[in-house]
């Protein structure tokens, strides 16, 4: 087994800490020169946390790649891989359509946007990022040319071209002497560049905070204090209560044990914005601390970090409520079903990238004529709120792939119920 950098929670912590009062000083303060403030905020947190982005980015593709051929090749059967699917594609949907839910009865009762200020909402930022269609999401499963797909990180056409791999390795590696043995060694010496690149998690995290609060500051959330906050709770209500209720009915597994486990993993989600990023992370946790079998952990979890956007259909429904409050509009029965289906439909589509459901968020609105305009303010929060929301996303991923492997009988629960 691959050993974890010592307490790393704990310096993974310090960093959050020191990034947030380091970067409220020199955003709050005029203490020190302007050159100074722009040396540490180019040289020191942009520069730190871009290279530990890239680091992780390095490690998406190939360890996707490799943990799914690993995973698939070692299966037995396409019968095996047939309900493996079913049961996690099922499951994350499933959770997806109860946070949007949630979202949209939560927002229904308290509406947060009645008392909003019209003409803050009309603030628009210059350009907004075009959404991915239903029709080329589909087209975009079935990449023309996997080198490229593998280049621009498109990582539904990513799985399907591993899966499709993993499947044809299963059927010849009779021919191909044992070649899924190779895949699964490889697979291997990428967790151990993980663990590599975590001992560097703490410098990273305090990095990409600083380079977020130097730049905005804290005082973007008082226009929009009401929706934060009830964003804030639903996304910890949801991971808390909607996960824990899943673990135990369904596993018959411990929350708490789960959530403490799953620690370094939120946190690590919290500082990267990305699902995918945080792909390795979650893999090992899944896998060597919940003991999740690993062909099992690496075909649900890059799965999860595709389709699996709990979090992000939170804030989607939310906005729509909040932003049909606030422009006077009130969605109907239907309408509100309508919205959803589209947040699961889209959540598929979705990049598991920082900010990516703001895109999404422009097919809702664009379906009920609800104004794009007001999308400003929901970017205008968006970077620490889209933070929690991959914390509840990957938490989730893990969730389901506990649950997934318990069905399954491929949950070790001595290694689960450890202290370790």
């Amino acid at each position: 087994m691959i050993d974890t950098p010592d307490n790393l929670t704990r310096n993974i912590l310090i960093g959050l800490a020191l990034g947030f009062v380091v970067g409220s000083f020199l955003f709050y303060t005029d203490f020190l020169p302007i050159q100074v403030d722009a040396f540490v905020e180019k040289y020191i947190f942009n520069l730190g946390g871009d290279i530990f982005m890239n680091l992780l980015k390095l490690l998406v593709v190939p360890l996707v790649f490799f943990s799914l051929v690993s995973g698939i090749s070692s299966l037995g059967s396409s019968q095996s891989l047939g309900k493996l699917t079913f049961k996690t594609v099922g499951f994350y949907l499933l959770t997806t359509g109860i946070a949007v839910s949630l979202a949209l009865m939560v927002g229904s009762f308290f509406q947060p946007g009645s008392n909003y200020s019209s003409d803050l909402a009309m603030v628009a930022p210059t350009s907004l990022p075009q959404g991915q269609g239903i029709y080329s999401t589909i087209v975009g499963i079935f990449p023309s040319n996997i080198i490229q797909a593998m280049a621009e990180n498109q990582m539904l056409a990513i799985v399907f071209f591993s899966i499709l791999f993993g499947l044809a390795l299963n059927k010849t590696n009779h021919l191909t002497g044992n070649l899924s043995d190779s895949f699964s060694k490889l697979n291997t010496v990428f967790l151990q560049i993980i663990v590599m690149v975590m001992s560097f998690a703490p410098l990273g995290v305090f990095c990409l905070i600083g380079k977020f609060v130097i730049v905005d500051g804290l005082d973007i959330f008082q226009d929009v204090f009401a929706y934060v906050v009830l964003l804030i709770a639903l996304l910890l209500f949801h991971a808390a209560f909607t996960y824990s209720l899943f673990l135990k009915i369904i596993g018959g597994l411990n929350p708490l044990t789960f959530f403490r486990k799953m620690k370094d993993v939120a946190l690590f989600a919290f500082s990267t914005s990305s699902s995918a990023a945080t792909i390795p992370v979650t893999l090992k946790t899944t896998n060597q601390d919940l003991g999740v079998n690993q062909n099992v952990a690496s075909f649900v979890v890059p799965v999860g970090a595709t389709i699996n956007m709990d979090g992000t259909a939170i804030m989607q429904g939310l906005a729509t409520v909040f932003i049909a409050q606030m422009s006077g509009i009130d969605l109907t029965l239907f309408q509100y079903i309508q919205v959803i289906l589209l947040a699961v439909a889209t959540s598929i589509g979705t990049a598991a990238v920082p900010s990516a459901g703001t895109i999404t968020l422009i097919i809702i609105l664009q379906q009920f004529n609800l104004p794009l305009e007001a999308i400003g303010i929901i970017l205008a929060v968006d970077r620490v709120l889209d933070m929690i929301r991959t914390s509840v996303n990957v938490t989730g991923d893990a969730a389901i792939a506990c649950i997934v492997a318990k069905t399954e009988n491929q949950l070790d629960e001595n290694i689960f119920n450890s202290k370790a």
